[in-house]
């Protein structure tokens, strides 16, 4: 009998609330679900913030299955004890400055962090004492039913060699624990990350990582031993759980997701599904399935237009022709429909000039941007360029063969062989563009960091790092496994800049060796693409129906305005993160029309005023035109006065003694998109 952890990589997520908490998606675009204080599964989830506009915790259940799909619990008869052993550990600190595609060994060798010569984080911090720069607890453990134990300094195990930020910083708030573990009625194990915190004791010089920062995003290993008492072996098992940022649009699934990514590995590096890839090529007689493997992309594009301006790209979800019909009289519609998307590039291929540096299509008479419209994983320097997105290698070729013909449309299809609970783990988080990313970056492209699909490599039994502590320097992409923080460490530091900086970007679009002009900015002239807008929204629909909310939103229902208005700074990002609205479907039951609005928007923080332009251009006359300003309410005595939930929130601010954060007299520099512009 031999049973495994599903999902084996899952995904927590961080909130602000420090009471309550929901449990992650089942599906790939699920909703999470509501639970009790045990983590006791209920139904979907009701409302994604607490009473005083906290984001709740999302915590991430691991259960045990046989090979016969049957789940093992404490209740099942054979079943004498389950004991889980998790550790968390954030290692961004200690890493390097994230650098777009340097570092980036798919590359080549020769394209180490020490060989481009990236800086260090902390680089004054020498030799032994930056093990000091990551955040270890260490290891946790806990077994039997509505069991707890978090991750703070109160529980480090004997004689581990736990490492902790300093408990006072000057910016921000600083870390104290990465989450807590938490076991249900039936002795399942959910993890819960940590509070969204962020602090340091130097000014913010930087939106990917500033010295002396840390915050409280997180992964490692996830073990289970399983005792019985029908005489048979017992059984040690593992999986791998990431503590990312809150997903404000959990319905929204980007066009090439996290699983796609390690469907993408499997395929070609793991023989995960052989008819479809041997021998280091695809396989043109491969049938795909219309349903399983094209639908999706179709869907999933077609949901960009709630949080982006993506107008061309409708009409690669709209039905202009019969995308499920096989035949040859079908076939130049659906060989004209995959002509507009790009190829991916060649890793292996030095020269810049190559199908993800291309903009548009050629048509007879015009042109139009090829697909999907996004910037590739590095439209930002001049080095390793790939300005515009393409899908990943598998999914080009499924589409390849769909337009081909090659396909089949039957919903009653055969899975690959892939645990749906598996795919669900990883499958809303961001699997490509990656730079860095959101939730994890392209170290997750890399098969040395997997002994199998879906299964990252763990190193404990190579160096036994559960009693020596972690390493700060070793780039588990040169292979041997991972330790707990392999797989956030290059994310920015503090985490918030991903939502504030990486959301829009002008991409030059007609010389392919160029990204950046000498003044480091876009080279123009340039085109208005978006990083991952369904982890990261830019242009959002209004959502209040009453009279009240509408009165606090200022805003009528069905307006299109900029999801972060009125956090207009990277440190109002760091403080009043929990203040942006969740999107949420408002039609849920009809899966043909969804209709995806704001809600739970912490209007109360902000005040609006109406500009006229005449304030800009010096002519009264001009004042006939107004501008809606967004901003963070100073007076605490004006928020309180909105209304009792407003008064609670303020107390709940009050209460987390947040401290004013200042920038470097130099600055932020400009964004990555070149522009402060948020329209």
């Amino acid at each position: 009998m031999q049973c495994k952890i599903h999902p084996s990589i899952g995904v927590a997520r961080l909130g602000s609330s420090k009471g309550q908490f929901c449990l992650s998606p089942e599906s790939i675009g699920g909703l999470p679900f509501e639970a009790d204080q045990y983590g006791n599964k209920q139904g979907t989830i009701v409302h994604f913030k607490d009473d005083v506009g906290q984001v709740r915790r999302q915590g991430q259940p691991f259960k045990v299955y046989q090979a016969d799909g049957s789940e093992l619990t404490l209740n099942s008869a054979n079943v004498e004890s389950i004991e889980w052993t998790v550790h968390l550990a954030n290692k961004k600190a200690a890493w390097y400055q994230y650098a777009e595609l340097k570092g980036n060994l798919l590359y080549g060798e020769n394209n180490s962090y020490q060989s481009r010569g990236v800086a260090l984080r902390n680089p004054n911090v020498k030799d032994d004492d930056r093990r000091k720069l990551i955040v270890d607890p260490g290891p946790r453990s806990v077994s039997g039913a509505r069991q707890t134990i978090g991750f703070d300094k109160s529980s480090v195990p004997d004689g581990y060699p736990a490492t902790y930020p300093s408990e006072v910083v000057l910016y921000g708030n600083h870390v104290t624990t990465l989450g807590n573990l938490i076991t249900d009625d039936a002795g399942r194990l959910i993890v819960l990350g940590a509070y969204g915190n962020a602090g340091g004791n130097a000014p913010l010089t930087s939106y990917g990582g500033s010295d002396t920062w840390h915050d409280d995003i997180a992964d490692g290993p996830v073990y289970c031993k399983i005792t019985f008492n029908d005489g048979s072996p017992a059984q040690e098992l593992q999986a791998w759980v990431i503590v990312g940022s809150p997903d404000f649009a959990p319905e929204i699934v980007n066009i090439s997701t996290l699983s796609d990514t390690m469907f993408d590995l499997g395929v070609r590096c793991f023989n995960l599904v052989p008819e479809m890839y041997v021998n280091g090529a695809f396989c043109k007689s491969f049938q795909a399935n219309y349903q399983r493997d094209i639908l999706p992309i179709i869907q999933r594009t077609g949901r960009y237009q709630w949080v982006a301006n993506v107008q061309s790209m409708m009409a690669f979800s709209s039905n202009v022709f019969d995308f499920s019909d096989s035949s040859d009289a079908n076939k130049a519609n659906r060989q004209h429909y995959f002509s507009f998307f790009r190829q991916p590039d060649d890793k292996q291929n030095p020269s810049s000039d190559q199908p993800q540096q291309i903009l548009f299509k050629e048509t007879v008479g015009g042109h139009f941007p090829q697909m999907p419209l996004n910037s590739g994983s590095n439209s930002v320097s001049n080095d390793i360029i790939e300005k515009f997105l393409a899908l990943n290698e598998t999914q080009y070729f499924l589409l390849n063969q769909w337009a081909n013909g090659n396909f089949v449309s039957d919903p009653v299809f055969k899975p690959y062989n892939v645990d749906v609970m598996d795919e669900a783990g990883v499958g809303n988080c961001v699997g490509l563009p990656m730079c860095p990313g959101i939730e994890v970056t392209w170290s997750l492209q890399n098969k040395n960091i997997y002994s199998a699909p879906y299964v990252i490599e763990d190193q404990k039994g190579k160096n036994g790092y559960n009693q020596t502590g972690l390493s700060p320097s070793r780039d588990e992409c040169e292979g041997g496994g991972c330790e707990p923080g392999d797989l956030t460490k290059r994310m920015a530091c503090p985490w918030q800049a991903d939502f504030f900086q990486c959301t829009v970007q002008y991409v030059n679009f007609t010389d392919p060796n160029v990204n950046k002009s000498e003044q480091k900015v876009p080279m123009p002239p340039t085109y208005y693409t978006y990083w991952w807008p369904p982890q990261s929204p830019w242009d959002v629909l209004t959502g209040d129906l009453t009279a009240e909310g509408q009165a606090k939103s200022h805003m009528p229902a069905g307006q299109q305005m900029n999801y972060a208005r009125g956090i207009n700074t990277f440190v109002q990002m760091v403080e009043h993160w929990s203040a942006l609205a969740f999107i949420r479907d408002s039609n849920p039951q009809d899966t043909g029309f969804p209709y995806f609005t704001e809600t739970e928007r912490n209007h109360e923080l902000f005040s609006y005023q109406d500009v006229g332009v005449g304030l800009i251009s010096g002519n009264p006359e001009d004042n006939e035109t107004q501008i809606p300003v967004f901003y963070i309410e100073k007076k605490k005595d004006v928020i309180k006065a909105k209304s009792l939930r407003a008064a609670k929130m303020v107390e709940f601010l009050e209460q987390r003694a947040f401290k004013p954060i200042e920038v470097a007299s130099g600055g932020l520099g400009m964004p990555r998109s070149g522009t402060r512009s948020r329209r």
